[in-house]
């Protein structure tokens, strides 16, 4: 992260925060100062503030940041908040937020659909309106996947949380239904994969390619319903669509997907409006305590639903020790 910091001392006790931040030895104008508290780069001890905060006056001691290449930070569009229940908040503390994420929506926004509502922009104005600081992003899962997404609050828990997901230190586990019936019932896919940046999809690689990074999954069957199978996965790295490619490279498309359906294994048509994916445990080592922290989001109705029209007397063959 590139950022400029600065300590409030005696000599600016008091002053507004746009002026303080429009010195020559800071950003040098008005505009620059304004541009900054616009695009969300401007926090005031580790609290984003915004251009209503630019007349906040300062007090000595404040820690004053500017993070000059956040990412998406472009001039800040003002959406319509979200509908009570479009999410909820699993937990909540000084630190992070934990959410249930619908189906559908963004988990935090995209530069490429600039106008999508996110749960991220959803969920800060959410906080607004009780004087809580602004979500910061910590990690994603997929627009049409379902689940657990946790968001820091402060600056230091961002970076603890991110870091622990960059060693893939969280118990990260998914639920899918996908097509066929993986044999043996559990096991691990492991594969090289490369995000091709043009198409925007993840590809499967040679394991010499120097762009390519290991995807490594543990599944195991739940339940055997007809034609598809409930598994759970459980991520060991974090490639994005990892699931989704991988249950495709080992013959078993996720039901309901659009992206990665390649394959030689033919499929029974099993209509679903999207992937039947949905992240359903998430844990962690707390940022600021250090302690375990787990949590576990329901099933969705919409997968509900699917479940129960496959455990039709047409086919159902639950595997022993499944759920």
């Amino acid at each position: 992260m590139t950022d400029r910091a600065w300590v409030v001392g005696p000599d600016h006790e008091n002053i507004r925060l746009d002026k303080y931040l429009a010195s020559p030895d800071r950003l040098g104008s008005r505009s620059g100062a304004l541009a900054a508290l616009q695009r969300g780069k401007v926090f005031v001890n580790d609290a984003e503030v915004g251009p209503g905060d630019s007349s906040r006056r300062l007090v000595q001691g404040d820690r004053v940041l500017v993070w000059l290449d956040r990412p998406g930070s472009r001039r800040r569009r003002i959406h319509t908040p979200a509908k009570s229940g479009e999410f909820a908040i699993v937990y909540e503390d000084d630190a992070i937020v934990v959410v249930n994420k619908p189906a559908g929506l963004l988990a935090v926004p995209l530069d490429r659909r600039a106008e999508a509502p996110s749960v991220a922009q959803m969920l800060a104005a959410r906080l607004r309106t009780r004087g809580k600081r602004r979500p910061l992003t910590v990690h994603r899962i997929d627009r049409d996947t379902s689940g657990l997404v946790v968001f820091a609050t402060r600056l230091e828990a961002q970076a603890v949380l991110k870091d622990q997901f960059v060693r893939h230190e969280p118990e990260r586990v998914y639920l899918a239904v996908v097509h066929g019936h993986p044999a043996p019932a559990s096991g691990v896919w492991s594969d090289r994969v490369v995000w091709d940046r043009r198409a925007l999809v993840q590809k499967p690689t040679r394991a010499t390619d120097r762009r390519g990074r290991d995807a490594r999954s543990e599944y195991r069957v739940l339940e055997s319903l007809g034609g598809a199978s409930l598994i759970e996965v459980r991520l060991h790295t974090g490639r994005r669509n990892q699931i989704r490619l991988q249950a495709c490279l080992h013959g078993h498309v996720l039901v309901g997907e659009e992206r990665y359906v390649e394959g030689p294994v033919p499929r029974m048509p099993i209509p679903f409006h999207r992937q039947a994916l949905h992240a359903y445990r998430l844990a962690f080592r707390h940022p600021v305590t250090g302690r375990l922290v787990r949590f576990e989001a329901p099933v969705p109705p919409d997968i509900e639903e699917l479940l129960a029209r496959l455990r039709t007397p047409s086919g159902t063959d639950p595997v022993p020790g499944g759920v």
